[in-house]
This record gives structure tokens, sequence and C-alpha cells, in this order.
């Protein structure tokens, strides 16, 4: 980010405020799995009908286990970012 894009703290910023990872966590914690049974579930039954909607169902659940895969290796990442930056400021 360039100098002149950073901006100074107006100072109603809470400093105590918390982050929103851990409900980030547990919302993605519980919409892989669910998506991921969706995803089978929806490939099951277009396989049993034949019908194209299931198959885009299907794709749709699955986007969404990714997107929730890929949140929580974000959230790990972060995680362990923080964690060491704050060994090495003790």
């Amino acid at each position: 980010m360039a100098m002149w894009m950073r901006r100074e703290p107006s100072g109603s910023e809470p400093v105590t405020a918390r982050s929103a990872l851990g409900v980030r966590a547990i919302l993605s914690g519980v919409a892989l799995p669910l998506a991921l049974i969706a995803t089978v579930l929806l490939v099951v039954t277009a396989v049993r009908t034949g019908e194209a909607v299931w198959w885009a169902e299907a794709a749709i659940a699955a986007v969404v286990a990714v997107i929730a895969a890929v949140d929580l290796a974000v959230i790990r990442k972060r995680v362990r970012a923080r964690r060491k930056r704050e060994t090495v400021r003790r």
C-alpha cells in the first residue's frame, strides 16, 4: 500500500477490538461438511434421475464446500501469523 493511501487512526477505533476469525472458523467449519454431504447427495440424485437441475445444484454445493475449505485455510494461516507476531513481541 502506498504511503499516501494509509490513513492515521481517527481515535474512535476500540483498543480492545476483537477479530472475527473465530466466528468465520465456526461458520466455515459447519458449512464445509454440510456442503460436502449435500454435494454427494445431489450427485447421487442427479445420477438416479438424470435431470440437469441436480447437477447444477451439486455444482453449487461443491463451490460452497471449496469456498469454506479455502476460508478455513486462510483463517489457519492468519492465526499462525498472529501467534508468530505475538511471540516475537514478547
